[in-house]
């Protein structure tokens, strides 16, 4: 089953002490990007994180947050004020330099940036912390992969659809290819029949309608897009990882379906492969988010 690069997991781990939040969402990419968001408390720790997210995502733009709240423990927490206000005005000067709104929403905005919030509580990590900071992003992953998943069924319904259609589509050329052979050649016939007192060698004229016609043969070209179509298919069923796999195919399926149309030579073809283009170009923008 394919799995999407679009996906958001989250997961809560409670101990006496304090509770961990992770949130971990990702996006199309070409490779893996890896964007931290984590509280003071567990920064040391980043680089071992880093390296959880990378051994289960192969690829994808993503985002992982991670915050702490005490709990049973008195403290002194207080906003850092002063960090608040040199981050608002930064995101001031953003918006102006980009020429884009300030946010409806600032206390949201500034909350979600590092150390906003000033606590008294030990900054540093026992044991029981780091278990259950492991825990919770590795359970924020499962869950980030369960949504990929469920994504990733509906893409293949989504090209199983698209390829279907792009095989009816391509049925529907035999008639007119072979009722353009008849209509080429009876049009150079009634062509020639108008040339008053000249004659022709017919034997040089059969030998010719030959050559046309095996220019305009797309026998070659039917039979490899059904083989593009049907590799396409079996590429899905090998699980996740086939994203490129996939762009590639659908790139020889455009190069085949190109070469149809400029062969065709016919108004009806070139309705047909219009259809398949149409259909092809939905499959290449969805698959740029397969992993």
């Amino acid at each position: 089953m394919l799995q999407s690069m679009t996906g958001f997991g989250k997961a809560v781990v409670t101990i006496p002490t304090k509770k961990i939040t992770v949130e971990i969402k990702s996006l199309n990419s070409k490779q893996l990007d890896i964007n931290t968001r984590i509280s003071t408390a567990f920064r040391e720790k980043e680089l071992d994180l880093r390296n959880i997210v990378s051994a289960r995502l192969q690829r994808g733009k993503v985002d992982m947050q991670i915050y702490s709240e005490p709990i049973g423990v008195e403290t002194t927490v207080s906003l850092n004020i002063p960090l608040m206000a040199a981050y608002k005005a930064q995101v001031e000067q953003m918006a102006v330099a980009l020429g884009i709104p300030w946010p409806e929403d600032w206390y949201g905005v500034l909350m979600r940036f590092p150390e906003t919030i000033k606590s008294e509580l030990p900054d540093t990590l026992t044991d029981d912390d780091v278990k259950a900071l492991q825990e919770a992003v590795a359970a924020a992953l499962d869950a980030l992969v369960q949504f990929r998943s469920k994504e990733g069924e509906k893409l293949q319904e989504f090209f199983t659809v698209r390829i279907d259609r792009i095989r009816t589509l391509l049925s529907q050329v035999e008639p007119y290819e072979k009722e353009r052979v008849e209509k080429i050649r009876a049009r150079l016939e009634e062509n020639l029949a108008k040339l008053d007192g000249v004659a022709f060698d017919k034997n040089r004229l059969e030998q010719e309608m030959i050559f046309y016609i095996e220019k305009l043969d797309i026998n070659e070209e039917k039979q490899r897009l059904a083989q593009h179509l049907n590799y396409f298919i079996e590429t899905m069923a090998h699980g996740e990882g086939q994203g490129k796999k996939l762009g590639f195919i659908s790139q020889e399926m455009g190069r085949e379906i190109n070469t149809l149309g400029s062969k065709s030579n016919n108004a009806e073809m070139q309705r047909i492969v219009v259809k398949m283009k149409d259909e092809l170009e939905q499959i290449k923008e969805q698959v740029l988010n397969v992993l």
